[in-house]
């Protein structure tokens, strides 16, 4: 299964933006998607359709941001949607001056950029912003809580071959 494609729409009249273009870069956004597309509570929705400027802390410029998603309910409220890892919406830990730390409080502090240029981009037109986490995702079941404890079986790998040279 792919981790990132094409969304295939199931209700074009829902859909706001270029149905011909709609990537999904995680099988959480997909699910989303999904959700959106089939959701009688869902009137309207688009992916990546609302850029947002913001300006980041790091390089000192602005910077463009596609909001994951864009979602219109049936009773008119809108609320834009980022979807990530929870891990990824705090501050990082472990042992800093690390290649690891800096380049995680880096993601963050872009992370934080954009989420505040959201934010009040939301507010000035009367939405919402919201980051939905797997938490989040666990809740809506669009994705299932893990068994403490149990592991996933694993596709057993083929072996791996070195071309022959023609």
């Amino acid at each position: 299964m792919a981790y990132s494609g094409r969304y295939k729409v199931k209700n074009p009249k829902k859909y706001r933006g270029d149905i011909t273009n709609i990537v999904y870069r995680s099988l959480w956004e997909r699910s989303v998607f999904g959700w959106c597309d089939t959701n009688p509570e869902v009137k309207y929705w688009a992916s990546e359709e609302t850029v947002i400027p913001y300006f980041y802390d790091v390089d000192k410029k602005y910077h463009r941001y596609f909001v994951d998603v864009k979602i219109t309910y049936s009773n008119n409220k809108t609320v834009l949607v980022e979807i990530k890892p929870e891990v990824q919406t705090s501050p990082p830990t472990g042992q800093k001056r690390t290649k690891k730390y800096i380049s995680e409080s880096y993601t963050y502090i872009k992370n934080v950029n954009k989420w505040e240029a959201a934010k009040n981009y939301a507010k000035d037109r009367g939405w919402e912003f919201e980051i939905w986490t797997e938490k989040t995702l666990q809740e809506m079941k669009l994705l299932s809580k893990p068994v403490p404890g149990k592991l996933k079986p694993m596709r057993a790998l083929k072996p791996f071959r070195k071309k022959r040279k023609k």
